[in-house]
């Protein structure tokens, strides 16, 4: 029985000499499947960059349908979110028991791996796609949302050690750094030297001190 996948586009007599759609199951991802996705998309990523990157490529390499695709990921920034993450590798969130510290080696560890591997240039264009296009949008959002809790873990811990004010809000201080990344990230300002990345580290940490004035 031909999947029913591999009708999208009109495909009849060319799907029947392409190579066989692997089996979907439904809403519910199939592991190898969901593996050869992500891997065909990491490929073409790396041969032909952003700009050529589609997810009718990687539904051919990949040998399944665009319906199981979008299925699974409901846009092509989802995907290359998940692509993107799961190449995340080297990036850290420490725990020192010192902020300052925890921060500077996160930021490092972040902007070593934008720089030195090709996931910087896809996730700024990511961002950038994601300014006109509103399902970019939101997979970017949704994205955000989830690492900003991972890495709001590192203020919160210096919260509970005292070593900030009480009123500081881990996750609005985290997207305050991460903003500061972003910034390098789509100016193409990486290269910052560890001293100087704790510079700026201690100008936020500075200001989240118990010591500081709390809000009116």
């Amino acid at each position: 029985m031909r999947d029913d996948d591999t009708t999208e586009d009109g495909a009849g007599d060319a799907a029947a000499a392409a190579p066989l759609a692997r089996p979907s199951t439904g809403a519910r991802r199939n592991p190898a499947s969901a593996d050869a996705i992500r891997q065909a998309a990491a490929d073409i990523l790396a041969e032909d960059g952003y700009a050529r990157f589609s997810i009718e490529a990687v539904a051919r390499r990949a040998r399944a349908g665009k319906p199981t695709i979008y299925r699974w990921w409901p846009s092509k920034a989802a995907l290359l979110l998940d692509v993107y993450h799961r190449q995340k590798h080297g990036v850290v969130t420490p725990d020192t028991g010192d902020l300052v510290e925890d921060l500077t080696a996160f930021l490092d560890s972040l902007f070593r791996h934008w720089r030195d591997t090709p996931t910087g240039p896809v996730f700024r264009s990511v961002i950038a796609e994601a300014q006109s296009d509103e399902s970019a949008a939101e997979a970017l959002g949704a994205y955000m949302e989830e690492r900003f809790a991972q890495s709001a873990q590192m203020v919160e811990r210096a919260l509970r050690r005292g070593e900030i004010a009480a009123h500081v809000d881990p996750r609005l201080a985290i997207e305050l750094v991460v903003s500061f990344a972003w910034c390098r990230l789509l100016t193409g300002r990486l290269d910052m030297e560890t001293a100087a990345v704790r510079a700026a580290v201690c100008l936020f940490v500075d200001g989240w001190r118990a010591g500081s004035a709390q809000p009116a």
